[in-house]
């Protein structure tokens, strides 16, 4: 930092306390509510958690919120001593594979200092967003629930500086030329992204420069915004959104685009934005006007429909990750107008068919002139699950598809929509197991019973079980939790 950005070093000091407390917050939720296997018991007192351990020990903090999103638990005791950082916390539990965790854990506490640290201050960062791109680098803690919430391992800090969207970059993407018969292309692909017989694929520059060393990259092909997925960015000039394998790990997973995603991206686009009809223009879906693979995952991308061309004059269209926190999230009655409107749609949806993975970050909301939630538009379709029988229960063509998207495993559907939806977007908008339960019940008295929605009215509330994902490396796919009902509180 003192060589790149030597003005941030004092702000870096500053944030550092913040950033600890941040993700020693989330590892907290995490160890009160996930099921750890060297968790023995859990005994809740009135201003208290203590968790018994396999082998006699305890570990003891304050009471958890599992919805809340400004916890700030400063230090935690383990066997009568404090510890004030995540990583020393895991190192010290002595469980498997916590070494590995505990590098994670730094890794995210100092990439977030270093994103508080490069804010602007003053009337800059009062100044209401201008552009969608805009909207989405205002997202500067990351995931509200995951303790590697900044975890980028094998960025630099000038790299995080050059490419992280909170940073505020501009990106320059290169482009690799393939020969047509080489590249996998669905949907259509572009003249501007063709070369005579090659096809040329956008290129990450942390991409080109870690992964594809051997290969021909055109470096400077043109400039884009990094979105909050940071590997999907918004063309300076206009125009659709590109998607770049990055095959590294951010947060959980290591991002690159399969072949599977690329070889199905034009048929689950066309059946996702058919789907839309149905919902009456509450909900749109941005389509994937393309997509190319060439040599396996390393080398892809997806050119995708940017979301403001579904905003009508005076409207904004918002990720909904970028609103917590804001004074029009911060009002309840914003909240349960939005609660409402997200769960009416995504509950018809899944009804249908389709169990789509709305968080934060995939979810927006399209805001009136005064910003009442008007519409949903919802993108990256890469991770939805399809149901046939649901499909065909409503007289629905269910698309040629196999694979990991297609399922008929009521388990399956109903927690990749009410992970990512309720125990995501809608708890971490209301900040609180109050606030949400205050939306969920308000935006459930609306709405007719379903045998889904029963999940919402009863709980407990299906979670990824996050810290315990990255303490079994060995285990393939999603594990989870169950967290209580936020209608309790209500």
């Amino acid at each position: 930092m003192a060589g790149v950005r030597p003005g941030l070093g004092s702000a870096y000091e500053t944030s550092l306390d913040g950033a600890r407390a941040a993700v020693l917050s989330r590892l907290w939720r995490g160890l009160a509510f996930e099921p750890l296997p060297w968790v023995v018991r859990r005994e809740h007192g009135p201003d208290s958690l203590t968790l018994w351990l396999a082998g006699g020990g305890r570990l003891e903090g304050p009471p958890v919120d599992p919805y809340a999103t400004d916890a700030r638990v400063t230090s935690l005791r383990l066997d009568g001593r404090s510890h004030r950082q995540a990583a020393r916390l895991v190192a010290a539990l002595r469980v498997p594979h916590g070494a590995a965790f505990a590098a994670e854990l730094d890794d995210s506490t100092a990439s977030l200092a270093l994103s508080r640290a490069g804010q602007p201050a003053g009337p800059e960062a009062e100044a209401e967003p201008r552009s969608g791109w805009e909207w989405e680098q205002r997202v500067v803690d990351g995931h509200p629930y995951h303790p590697n919430c900044r975890s980028r391992p094998g960025f630099s800090v000038a790299e995080q500086l050059a490419y992280a969207p909170e940073h505020r970059p501009l990106v320059e993407l290169g482009l690799v030329p393939v020969p047509a018969r080489e590249c996998l292309v669905t949907g259509e692909w572009p003249e501007h992204l063709r070369d005579g017989d090659r096809v040329l694929v956008p290129v990450h520059p942390w991409q080109a420069e870690h992964v594809l060393k051997g290969e021909d990259v055109r470096a400077a092909a043109f400039a884009a915004h990094p979105l909050m997925a940071l590997r999907t960015l918004a063309p300076a000039a206009g125009g659709p959104h590109v998607k770049t394998a990055l095959s590294t790990r951010l947060t959980s997973s290591v991002r690159d685009i399969s072949a599977y995603s690329v070889e199905t991206a034009a048929v689950v686009s066309a059946f996702a934005h058919a789907l839309t009809e149905r919902l009456d223009g509450r909900l749109h879906i941005t389509r994937t006007l393309g997509a190319a693979t060439a040599y396996g995952p390393d080398l892809a991308a997806v050119l995708r429909e940017a979301p403001e061309a579904y905003a009508g004059p005076g409207e904004r269209v918002v990720p909904v990750a970028a609103l917590a926190g804001t004074a029009l999230a911060r009002s309840a009655a914003w909240q349960a107008a939005f609660a409402r409107l997200a769960l009416s749609v995504c509950l018809t949806v899944l009804d249908l068919g389709v169990a789509l993975e709305a968080h934060g970050q995939n979810l927006l909301v399209v805001l009136a002139p005064d910003g009442a939630p008007l519409r949903l538009v919802y993108r990256d379709l890469a991770d939805i699950r399809i149901s046939p029988a649901r499909l065909a229960r409503h007289g629905l063509a269910v698309p040629p598809l196999a694979g990991r998207l297609v399922t008929d495993d009521v388990t399956v559907l109903r927690r990749k929509l009410f992970g990512s939806l309720a125990a995501g977007a809608l708890a971490s908008t209301a900040g609180s197991s109050q606030g949400f339960g205050r939306a969920l019940a308000a935006a459930l008295d609306g709405l007719a019973p379903t045998a889904d929605s029963a999940l919402l009215r009863g709980g407990p509330l299906p979670v990824k079980a996050l810290t315990l994902m990255r303490l079994s490396p060995g285990v393939p796919g999603d594990q989870w939790a169950e967290l209580p009902s936020p209608l309790a509180g209500a």
